[in-house]
């Protein structure tokens, strides 16, 4: 007897393969950003970067699950830093680059006279371009 809805077909074709790891919860198919791993002896959840490799005692969160991550009563998370991840400019970066913009912007004329001569009397200065210097070795 032949089904009325024809044949059954898979949502995800099975010769297809994601190389991308998926967060482990239920029903989220974001991709995984972070591992957890358990620590029972010490009561302790370690929220870490994504393992290299897929470990069958671990989780792979998202970046949403990973921020969202509560541990039960009693419990410590551990959040590792991943070195690889860019830090946030701190106030003193963004000042630093306003600035750097600010000298870039104004019209070489003016910029040599507020001060352009100083500038190239440095023994150690090669040359410039806007608001980047060349600089000697200091083996030189």
């Amino acid at each position: 007897m032949e089904s009325r809805r024809g044949p059954l077909k898979s949502a995800v074709p099975s010769n297809v393969v994601s190389l991308v790891r998926r967060c482990s919860r239920t029903a989220c198919g974001r991709p995984a950003v972070a591992t957890l791993t358990y620590v029972y002896a010490d009561s302790t959840a370690v929220l870490g970067p994504l393992a290299t490799y897929a470990e069958p005692h671990c989780y792979d969160l998202c970046a949403e699950h990973s921020e969202r991550l509560t541990a039960p009563r009693g419990w410590e998370v551990v959040r590792l830093l991943d070195g690889s991840a860019p830090a946030r400019p701190s106030g003193d970066d963004l000042e630093a680059l306003a600035n750097a913009v600010r000298e870039a912007a104004r019209p070489q004329e003016r910029a040599a006279e507020a001060g352009g001569g100083a500038r190239t009397r440095d023994p150690m200065e090669v040359a410039r371009r806007g608001h980047l210097r060349v600089l000697r070795s200091p083996e030189n």
